[in-house]
């Protein structure tokens, strides 16, 4: 099966690209049938060989899905533009949770908290001090008698 695609030319930031007829199982920077035009997305040039496009569109050649909107662009060819580009999705691992996110604090509700959590605990310090004054009371009233 025989596909319209671009084909990167041209140095590293500066992209321009060829229009080229390939075999679709061929890479995209290896062997083509033929070259049908260019495009320059820094200068927004593009040049094409509108006969040889629609040549071998009749002859069943498909379009990439950016060459097929350049040709709608140019009026080439005829019919909506169609989606060429899309996002990859975040993949997720199995048995991993979701990072949850903590809520954002300020400086004032964090002392509010730290006061929240220091004080139960000085009410069981001063509880255990208690529990064992009684009991060295008890041992002592224990002894002398």
């Amino acid at each position: 099966m025989l596909i319209i695609r671009l084909q990167r030319v041209g140095k590293k930031n500066q992209p321009s690209y060829r229009i080229i007829l390939a075999e679709k199982t061929y890479p995209v920077q290896g062997k083509f049938i033929e070259i049908l035009g260019n495009y320059n997305p820094r200068l927004k040039t593009k040049v094409f060989k509108k006969e040889r496009l629609l040549y071998w569109i009749s002859k069943g050649a498909q379009k990439s899905p950016t060459v097929h909107n350049l040709l709608v662009s140019e009026k080439i060819i005829e019919g909506p533009k169609v989606k060429a580009w899309t996002p990859k999705k975040k993949k997720k691992i199995e048995g991993e949770v979701a990072p949850v996110e903590a809520p954002v604090s300020t400086p004032a509700a964090e002392k509010q908290s730290v006061e929240k959590t220091e004080a139960p605990a000085k009410e069981v310090k001063e509880e255990k001090t208690e529990a064992v004054a009684e009991t060295t009371k008890e041992e002592k009233a224990v002894d002398t008698e």
